[in-house]
């Protein structure tokens, strides 16, 4: 006679199913981002959107991940009742994430590089999340590693994760979200869309989308100085390395395995001095006060979108609104730091503030060929 001994776990599957209608029952709770219209000159025949990520509860773009890489976890049985969450992050993944770990009863642990700014230490230990700083920047995957293997906890991993723990094909993921939204605008496919890259999760969602909705909307993927994405990208090296960056949640001193570059159209390596000079003309010009990576991105369009206008073509342009300026009031927005980095933002304030009169950027960033 055969016998088998069948282990159900049934506490546990309870403990799951319940985790998991919590994290659906977030989504729910929440209603989409806004598509804001960017000021333009209407004669241009050109159209700039900012998808305004910084209205999810925990005030990013990451929220969306977070989630999805939570669901991710749970659904392969990686976090059980009472599993220790830890993760690498320079911030906002970390806030989003302790978010849900609360949500779930779950504690959690930020690994993050000792530069990460105070207010987003604040609001990770605000959601109930501890934090683990440490020197080098480039540590924080082995000792994110260490940690969860020293409590028996799960690493989430981000880095790795997040092209495969969102639904590219659909299930109201940022890219689905933004064309929906853009249906009724005068140029309801954008020509471009423009997003950074911290764990390139975002740009591998966005890029496999537009191809498999068979759309003509090309991807610009920007990248600050000393980031290893863009070399990485224009010399076809996953290997290359970088220093990291001073833009908060995009730029990596390594290629992470989620970056897709297959699925990148375009890339543009923007100076930090023109990111914090255009997320501070952003705030201005707008009203709504912007982070640093949201100034790279806008960068970025603006670049694209003086090419169209010396073509002489019309469309639209879609970028994000990342998260919002007041996570970064001792950092960005705050002149003495600025000196302190020899980071000089003057030529860039200038060239943006004539952009509406002349279509032009004159400091131009480095792009490819």
């Amino acid at each position: 006679m055969i016998t088998s001994e069948c282990h159900h776990d049934a506490g546990n599957r309870a403990w799951l199913n319940e985790a998991i209608r919590r994290v659906e029952a977030d989504a729910n709770r929440s209603a989409d981002t806004h598509l804001h219209v960017f000021p333009l000159p209407v004669d241009w025949g050109i159209d700039l959107y900012l998808k305004d990520e910084s209205v999810h509860p925990t005030g990013s773009l990451k929220h969306r991940l977070a989630r999805s890489l939570f669901l991710h976890a749970l659904c392969n049985g990686w976090i059980r009742e009472g599993t220790t969450i830890i993760e690498a992050s320079s911030g906002s993944t970390a806030v989003s994430e302790a978010y849900f770990a609360r949500l779930l009863g779950l504690p959690f642990l930020a690994v993050m590089p000792r530069s990460t700014s105070p207010e987003k230490v604040e609001l990770i230990e605000f959601q109930g999340g501890r934090c683990h700083l440490v020197d080098d920047p480039g540590e924080i995957y082995a000792e994110s590693r260490r940690l969860a293997s020293e409590c028996n906890g799960h690493y989430m991993d981000q880095f790795t994760y997040a092209e495969r723990a969102t639904d590219w094909r659909g299930n109201n993921n940022i890219a689905e979200s933004v064309f929906d939204q853009m249906g009724r605008e005068r140029h309801p496919v954008p020509t471009w869309v423009v997003v950074g890259a911290g764990t390139g999760g975002t740009s591998a969602t966005i890029g496999r989308y537009v191809r498999f909705r068979r759309l003509d909307t090309q991807l610009c993927v920007v990248d600050p100085e000393n980031s290893a994405f863009y070399p990485g990208w224009t010399d076809n090296d996953p290997d290359a390395v970088g220093t990291g960056s001073r833009i908060e949640g995009i730029g990596r001193p390594r290629v992470e395995p989620s970056f897709l570059p297959q699925v990148v159209d375009r890339m543009m390596q923007i100076p930090d001095a023109a990111s914090i000079a255009a997320a501070r003309w952003c705030s201005k010009v707008t009203g709504f006060s912007v982070g640093g990576s949201t100034g790279t991105s806008l960068w970025g369009a603006l670049h694209l979108i003086a090419e169209m206008r010396s073509r002489g073509e019309t469309g639209s342009v879609v970028t994000l609104l990342c998260d919002g300026g007041e996570r970064y009031v001792h950092t960005y927005y705050d002149d003495d730091w600025l000196a302190a980095q020899g980071i000089d933002i003057t030529a860039y304030t200038r060239t943006l503030e004539r952009f509406t009169e002349t279509g032009e950027l004159l400091s131009q960033p480095t792009t490819d060929p």
